[in-house]
């Protein structure tokens, strides 16, 4: 009962980032000090418990019993599955279909889960009601079935169900049913999640930008938004480590590219949008967050401060990688750009055009908004309200854009400001991979 009284053998300790992103690793087991314990070895596996299944199912009625004095039926679909307390629980209903007895459906997808809890000879019962709009439905009729048994319902091989009224079958005696209802689809497809992706092997490839432009305020001066303050930090500091540290467990090299833009560079302090802040362009990587800090603190003394404020370059310096990971046609590379800026952009209609164009490609962008500017055009390209278009009237093929103002969380713990910058990534980086129909590298089929 006491464990001081157990003999420690190590300890391991990590993020579950760093679990996920390997999906098996094995360490050493370390002492209180993290000197080595021995020679004992740990070996954690991941693997996400759950069925990502899902079923489409199509569905048509025919010769449905009429039901109104006046006119026709306006049929509709209920399914159930039998609850633990014994009850039919209902899980999905139809669309309603008005004044017809020969209703085609919508085809309709839910997870095989809520279906029949992933069993395939679960029993389902189907019922079919006419609608009224005072709420009291009258029963059609209904039939009891199973996905096993669903699923032999093919394209083209389509399934009929009687519609059964218990009550009318005791009465007539030549009564046959209240109508047939046609299965003509059933499919049965995987809905991949960001874990599946990630345990599949997928990286996260991460890209800083940073704005050093002359409204930041000279970096010597307290005032600045770069001024680094005795605690060695600044609000793009504390942006870079709160988004990187995260990201940095999902990329197996941790070799990250730190671009700065709206400076002028020596020798010749011609103006650049995108260079690297180490200053050597053929190799911009930086080592982990550590060394993103690091470059970013080296260079502030050598170059000078200036503008416009363009974001479309390093936009589209990310998006040319990305267009080449599209060649390997396989889910292994998703691409994201970290913005940092004090505000408002110089060159919108570019930008825009950059975003849209980037939509179709696998990565997102992340803006954080440090000072206290007016960040209206962020939250412009940030598609959660409407779809953001290009110039040319072309629309995002997706939302890519998280806009976050850092301001709103100084005071917060950093793990706030991370939550709500990467909240967006995971279903952004699922829907990409979906629209193109690539699954993770190494799943099972359905």
């Amino acid at each position: 009962m006491q464990l001081d009284e157990h003999d420690f053998l190590g300890q391991f300790s990590c993020s579950l980032g760093t679990i996920v992103s390997s999906k098996k690793i094995t360490r050493p087991l370390l002492l209180m000090n993290d000197k080595p314990a021995g020679k004992g070895l740990i070996t954690i596996a991941a693997q996400e418990l759950s069925d990502n299944r899902v079923i489409t199912l199509s569905l048509a009625g025919r010769k449905l019993d009429k039901k109104d004095l006046f006119g026709k039926s306006d049929p509709f679909l209920e399914f159930y599955k039998p609850g633990d307390d014994g009850k039919w629980m209902l899980v999905h209903r139809t669309e309603v279909i008005k004044y017809t007895l020969d209703p085609i459906w919508r085809p309709f997808t839910v997870p095989l889960v809520s279906l029949c809890d992933g069993d395939m000879e679960k029993p389902i019962q189907v019922m079919c009601y006419d609608y009224d709009n005072d709420g009291g439905h009258d029963f059609i009729g209904d039939f009891q079935t199973s996905v096993s048994r669903m699923c032999e319902a093919r394209d083209g091989v389509p399934l009929e169900f009687e519609c059964i009224n218990p009550k009318k079958q005791k009465k007539k005696k030549n009564y046959k049913n209240s109508g047939i209802i046609i299965l003509r689809s059933c499919k049965i497809n995987r809905e991949y999640s960001f874990l599946d992706y990630i345990l599949g092997g997928c990286q996260l490839m991460f890209t800083v930008g940073i704005d050093f432009t002359a409204s930041n305020g000279n970096p010597l001066d307290p005032s600045s938004l770069h001024y680094i303050n005795p605690m060695g930090t600044n609000e793009y500091l504390s942006a870079i480590w709160a988004v990187g540290q995260i990201i940095q467990d999902y990329d197996s090299d941790k070799m990250f590219p730190a671009l700065g833009f709206g400076a002028q560079l020596p020798p010749d302090w011609k103006v650049s949008h995108e260079f690297a802040i180490n200053f050597n362009p053929t190799n911009p990587f930086c080592s982990g967050v550590d060394g993103i800090a690091q470059a970013y603190s080296a260079c502030l003394p050598h170059i000078r401060f200036y503008g416009p404020t363009n974001f479309s370059p390093i936009v589209n310096h990310v998006a040319r990688f990305a267009a080449q990971a599209t060649q390997q046609q396989t889910a292994t590379q998703y691409f994201i750009l970290l913005i940092i800026t004090d505000g408002v952009i110089s060159d919108m209609e570019e930008t825009r055009h950059a975003v849209v164009q980037a939509s179709k490609l696998p990565m997102s962008i992340i803006i954080v908004g440090v000072g206290n500017a007016d960040f209206a055009a962020m939250e412009f390209l940030d598609g959660d309200s409407r779809t953001l278009r290009s110039h040319t009237g072309e629309e995002a093929a997706r939302d890519i854009v998280q806009f976050v103002p850092f301001r709103e969380f100084r005071s917060a713990a950093k793990e706030t400001l991370a939550k709500a910058v990467l909240a967006e990534l995971p279903q952004q980086v699922v829907q990409y991979f979906k629209r193109q129909n690539l699954p993770p590298t190494n799943s099972e089929p359905a």
